[in-house]
């Protein structure tokens, strides 16, 4: 009789949003702004730029994975003086 094999669980996704603070000069979001313009593009009021990274983890729970997640947040993808940091854990 062949084993039954368990499916391997779902990665724990953790979605990490990185934008600049309010005041920290944004150059692409202006480069951005400027460019929209000359397209023709009205009725903008602001542009503003956020990276979001997405981490996947293997093999273990959710709450582990945003600890994770804000060690390298920490370590390695903001800087607390000029970024603002926001976290979401995705539907699955």
């Amino acid at each position: 009789m062949p084993s039954a094999r368990a499916a391997p669980a779902a990665p724990a996704t953790v979605e990490v949003r990185v934008e600049l603070k309010p005041g920290v000069m944004d150059a692409e979001a202006e480069s951005i702004e400027k460019s929209l313009a000359l397209l023709g593009i009205p009725h903008l009021a602001r542009v503003r730029t956020a990276r979001v990274y997405v981490l996947e983890f293997a093999g273990i729970d959710l709450a582990r994975a945003r600890a994770l997640a804000n060690d390298a947040v920490d370590r390695l993808l903001a800087n607390p003086v000029i970024h603002r940091v926001s976290m979401a854990l995705p539907d699955r």
